[in-house]
């Protein structure tokens, strides 16, 4: 029988949440501390931390339960680890403060068909990150206590119920998933049923059943995102084009960069290696930040609507982007609006003229006149005083940025923006961002940075993607450092596959590598099979695949500025393992419907063998994808439910029958597999596949 009811509110303040005080204790003379961690986007500047005495700094906040890692920030400036915490490696070569926080309730202990079922972990919403709109079906995540209950049904009005599927679990909490068609005619109204032994609950809003309104928001990405294979270019490290606009100083090309070097990388050189790019199989470029500005990164900018001369001129950039889509490549701009260099007009303005400056609201004084030094008396990302925050609230400022959008969309082909630290910039900007951005062009893409959840801005009035450092985190876990099973590997791709939904999903920016982090190839200590299958599993995973320039050739790199070295095109040879990997992974995934739209689900994960199996599939096509993350040879038996008696993989040259209704294959130490059901079409693809490998231009 049903013995409770569990009402949440729709839209009120997170129920999760509990308080937790963050206290450290200064050795040295400071100003200010902040915390900065998982918790709030690891913005330096969102909670500031109090002190009686100027030594011990205290703060209370609340923080949604679960595994938090976090850092204090002493005078705008200086990351320290708390000395009191545990600490952990983030695979990214940051040493990090652990706090595990737990849910109310979960004091007592839990189990599966005990009768009993802890309330307070039960959570859904209609909205992200538990429910998504994508063609014709309503997509449904509730979330229960880790092994706490039995099953879960939804309910929909005028309908049959339906079980929901378990789909993952983490350290806290199970999730479930399950999907009802929904036209979007009317509203949707709906509730669920938690089971458990004896006991019923219903999960439901305060008012009743929850309700999807029919005019719902909901996000549609532009189709070519999921259909493409991106690739990062770093500007003044890829190859030097033109040696006359080398800055004065600029280092030898193969010299270990510094935080501050020039390398004479430029538009000119990203044009003469186009070929490279084509053969590689990739459709879409990114590139860093090209706007001038004094810093080889080219994250301070200075003039918006200037190349920098270093990289060349407005007219190449403009002709670059023209004759990369005719090529068939779209290029995607870096954009920095949430702070400038202090060089940029307005600031300079500003610390000429002080309060009487006509551009005084354009950014955050503390105080005249201003010191551009060490802790300035302005607001600064992560306290660089290079970097000073645009109050992108105050109207002038930010309808300069909307305009700065606009005017370069007018002169070149620019398929969208990748927004830096986006997540520390007002909603409202990028709504209004948005508009201007899709007002000629809905098929312009809209990529934001943030290294944690993007749920608020994917609701379809801010951005359409973001770059999916989850995604790489749960690789990095799995594949480089070994510290995972396949199933909480599997958990952890699907955790964000539901959050976000089939459609946001399929136009998640994957990486394994950036300008920000180490290279994976490093973090796999140079072992070119860990960083190979790493690769396999990006470009066989839902969301679009993005080569950091030099991954394809197998190139290494520690933390900024090591992770930075100019590319080494000797290496770029059709003998490199990498590069013949690199683009036959390319071509099959822009070959391969399954694998750009295919919607994921597990056939099998092996803990013990340490094998993992899950399918990619559209109605009409479909792949496998076999992995053997352990070091030894593995045989993995697979159910053939299909009328085809055999398989091949795309990949290789093997072909692998069906005996008995099921497929065995035998999997080499760390190595990837895509079968598909032999037919002359498949065949069709796996040569290209090869002929790519080799070096041919193969895509048809």
């Amino acid at each position: 029988m049903i013995s409770a009811l569990l009402l949440l509110a729709q839209g009120a303040a997170n129920p999760d949440q509990t308080a937790h005080t963050f206290e450290f204790v200064a050795d040295r003379s400071v100003m200010t501390v902040s915390v900065a961690g998982t918790f709030n986007g690891w913005n330096a500047l969102a909670t500031p931390m109090k002190s009686a005495d100027g030594r011990t700094w205290r703060v209370t906040i609340p923080v949604t339960p679960g595994r938090h890692e976090y850092k204090f920030v002493l005078d705008g400036r200086d990351w320290v680890i708390d000395p009191r915490a545990r600490s952990q490696d983030d695979g990214n070569g940051n040493i990090n403060s652990l706090i595990f926080v737990f849910p109310k309730g979960y004091d007592v202990p839990a189990d599966i068909n005990d009768g009993t079922i802890t309330l307070s972990a039960l959570r859904h919403e209609p909205k992200l990150p538990y429910f998504s709109v994508a063609e014709g079906q309503a997509n449904v995540t509730v979330r229960t206590r880790r092994q706490d209950v039995e099953a879960v049904y939804l309910k929909v009005e005028g309908k049959p119920e339906v079980r929901l599927s378990f789909a993952s679990r983490d350290d806290l909490y199970d999730y479930w998933v399950g999907r009802t068609p929904w036209n979007r005619s009317t509203d949707l109204k709906y509730s669920f049923e938690i089971r458990d032994g004896a006991e019923r609950d219903v999960l439901q809003s305060k008012d009743g059943p929850f309700v999807a309104p029919k005019n719902l928001m909901s996000l549609t990405p532009p189709k070519w995102v999921e259909q493409s294979v991106f690739y990062q270019i770093f500007p003044d490290r890829f190859e030097n084009g033109n040696a006359k606009n080398d800055p004065e100083g600029s280092l030898a090309w193969d010299a270990p960069p510094t935080y501050w070097s020039f390398h004479g990388g430029d538009i000119k050189g990203i044009a003469d290696r186009t070929d490279h790019l084509v053969k590689l199989g990739v459709n879409a470029i990114y590139l860093n930040p090209i706007f001038d500005g004094p810093s080889n990164h080219g994250y301070e900018t200075t003039d918006y609507a200037l190349v920098a001369p270093r990289y060349g001129t407005n007219q190449e950039l403009i002709d670059l982007t023209h004759s990369l889509r005719k090529q068939g490549i779209r290029t995607v701009l870096d954009g920095v609006f949430n702070h400038t260099s202090t060089d940029f007009k307005a600031f300079a303005d500003l610390r000429q003229n002080g309060p009487a400056s006509a551009y005084k609201d354009w950014y955050f004084v503390k105080s005249w006149p201003i010191r551009v030094e060490e802790n300035p008396n302005y607001e600064a990302w992560a306290g660089f005083r290079s970097m000073p925050k645009v109050n992108l609230k105050h109207p002038a400022a930010r309808d300069y940025m909307l305009k700065v959008v606009q005017d370069w969309q007018e002169q070149a082909d620019i398929a969208g923006w990748r927004l830096d630290v986006a997540n520390e910039v007002e909603m409202d900007f990028w709504r209004a961002f948005r508009k201007a951005v899709k007002k000629q062009n809905e098929d312009r893409w809209i990529l934001g940075e943030v290294w944690t959840d993007a749920s608020p801005w994917l609701e379809g009035d801010q951005w359409d993607s973001a770059m999916n450092y989850q995604f790489r985190d749960a690789v990095v876990q799995y594949v480089a450092n070994g510290r995972t099973t396949s199933t909480e590997f599997w958990g952890s791709l699907m955790r964000v596959h539901f959050g976000y939904g089939p459609a946001v999903s399929r136009n998640m920016l994957n990486l394994l590598s950036s300008h920000d982090t180490p290279r994976f190839v490093t973090l796999c200590e140079g072992d070119a099979k860990l960083a190979l299958l790493g690769a396999g599993l990006q470009f066989t995973w839902i969301g679009a695949p993005s080569i950091y320039y030099g991954e394809e050739i197998g190139m290494e790199g520690g933390r900024d500025p090591d992770n930075r070295r100019g590319m080494v095109w000797n290496n770029a040879t059709n003998e490199n393992p990498f590069l013949q990997e690199y683009r036959a992974l390319a071509t099959l995934r822009r070959l391969s419907p399954a694998l750009q739209s295919g919607e994921p689900s597990l056939i099998e994960a092996n803990d013990a063998d340490r094998t993992l199996v899950f399918r990619r599939g559209t109605e009409n096509q479909g792949v496998t994808v076999v992995v053997n993350r352990s070091t030894v040879d593995r045989n993995v038996a697979i159910p053939a439910a299909g009328a085809s008696r055999a398989y091949i993989d795309l990949l290789s040259n093997r072909v692998v029958s069906v005996e008995e209704d099921t497929l065995s294959i035998n999997m080499p130490p760390l190595s990837l597999a895509v079968l598909a059901e032999d037919s002359a079409a498949m065949r069709q693809v796996r040569s290209h596949v090869h002929r790519a490998r080799a070096g041919e231009v193969s895509l048809p």
